[in-house]
């Protein structure tokens, strides 16, 4: 993306990494879903407990999801957002149930990904039954370590059982089956939902059309662990953590803070930050000769983590960023990923974004290479973008072009079909 109207630094063009607040589509506007609620649906139960990949069959499983526009009198036009580390279901519109749900911070503002889902914008709710639910571990509404235990009646707490990107996927399987579908149009996610679409092609092969993979690779790099190990050690570390029995008393709010500080800097590029702060002090010119919060930059950070405790559980980051950990396309195949990729049988969109260093463009290429080795419809999509990891949350304007063109050819390879 280029603009010669934009200052540059070193020919690109400086950034604004608030970009995905700026422009916001109110309720009552057509393009917009409007106001939105969750729901929730009982997947895995006494009678029918869920395998887990951990060896333990466990029960109950309750899911909270979100749905956007009509399901066709045939439902064969659903498509499934999968959400981030600290996504939830609450993908688009406002939700009317913010104080309800005790989740504030969704009054002032819409979905996390708003600007591509609703009538008219790339995942056309005219057209289009949207389904996000919330992945399994989290804190927003779908089974977790925070909620209650049946057979204790408290939360879960560190009891609660190690869950996969594996796991997820079949959490959302029988959900989607529950709905009544059979086959989805596509499944489409960004960063650790990129993952869980690429375990959707390989899990259930006659279930998706196509997916598109956003700013994920078949696994996460060494770095990318370590970044984890450093955020989930701040966590337990903190003297309020209590072996994760802290619901109720003082939470680890300082070692999630932390540990959001840690995840936040993979999620930027050093142009973006540059850009953004430069070696700017935050109050004055010069050096004040202390330890307090000086630079522009650190203020940044300081309140991106302290934001991030009063609405994300610590008990949640450590499972999810464990998911994140172990996700391994290729042990579908022993170790061999072009073996693990060749059973699938839909489309591929792969979109990488040439700054983001926690899932780089190299592992994305990989994919692709694999893909490819196994005569796969593969489209690769490797953008020039300042914008680091989040470049797949504030890249819409091309994401815009790129994703309805995507879904148009497989409408004329017959693949979709435009239904009632």
């Amino acid at each position: 993306m280029s603009d010669s109207s934009k200052p540059t630094l070193k020919g690109i063009p400086v950034v604004d990494t608030e970009l995905r607040q700026s422009k916001y589509d109110p309720p009552d506007s057509p393009s917009s879903v409007g106001y939105t609620s969750p729901q929730r649906m009982q997947v895995a139960d006494e009678n029918d407990p869920l395998r887990l990949e951990c060896g333990i069959d466990f029960f109950p499983i309750n899911v909270e999801y979100e749905t956007y526009g009509a399901l066709s009198a045939n439902k064969d036009n659903a498509i499934l957002i999968t959400h981030a580390l600290s996504g939830d279901a609450h993908a688009a519109g406002w939700s009317d149930e913010a104080d309800r749900t005790k989740r504030p911070w969704r009054s002032d503002r819409p979905g996390w990904w708003d600007s591509m889902i609703g009538p008219g914008k790339p995942f056309d709710t005219d057209r289009y039954f949207i389904i996000c639910s919330n992945v399994m571990g989290s804190c927003y509404g779908t089974t977790g370590p925070a909620s209650t235990d049946p057979k204790t009646g408290k939360p879960y707490g560190l009891s609660f059982p190690v869950v996969t990107v594996n796991d997820w996927v079949r959490v959302q399987e029988r959900l989607v089956t529950r709905l009544g579908i059979e086959k989805l149009v596509t499944v489409c996610g960004g960063s650790l939902g990129g993952q869980q679409a690429i375990e959707w092609a390989i899990l259930y092969p006659e279930r998706v059309q196509s997916v598109i993979v956003l700013a994920a690779t078949p696994h996460l790099m060494a770095q990318g662990v370590a970044f984890n190990y450093a955020g989930r050690h701040a966590i337990t570390s903190d003297p309020n953590f209590n072996n994760g029995d802290y619901y109720g008393q003082n939470e680890p709010d300082k070692g999630l803070s932390v540990a959001r500080m840690i995840g936040h800097i993979t999620y930027l590029s050093d142009v973006s930050m540059t850009s953004k702060f430069g070696r700017r002090f935050q109050t004055s010119d010069s050096r004040g000769f202390n330890l307090d919060t000086e630079y522009q930059v650190e203020s940044y950070l300081r309140h991106q983590g302290e934001s991030f405790a009063k609405r994300f559980d610590s008990n949640a980051y450590l499972y999810i960023t464990r998911a994140m950990d172990y996700y391994d396309a290729s042990e579908h195949g022993d170790g061999d990923l072009i073996k693990a990729l060749a059973p699938t049988l839909c489309d591929w969109m792969v979109v990488s974004f040439s700054s983001d260093w926690l899932y780089p463009p190299s592992g994305s290429e990989q994919l692709v290479r694999a893909l490819t080795r196994t005569h796969k419809a593969v489209t690769y999509v490797a953008l020039e973008s300042p914008y680091g990891h989040d470049g797949f949350l504030l890249e819409t304007e091309r994401l815009m072009d790129i994703i309805p063109s995507f879904l148009s050819t497989l409408e004329l390879r017959g693949k979709t079909k435009r239904s009632a």
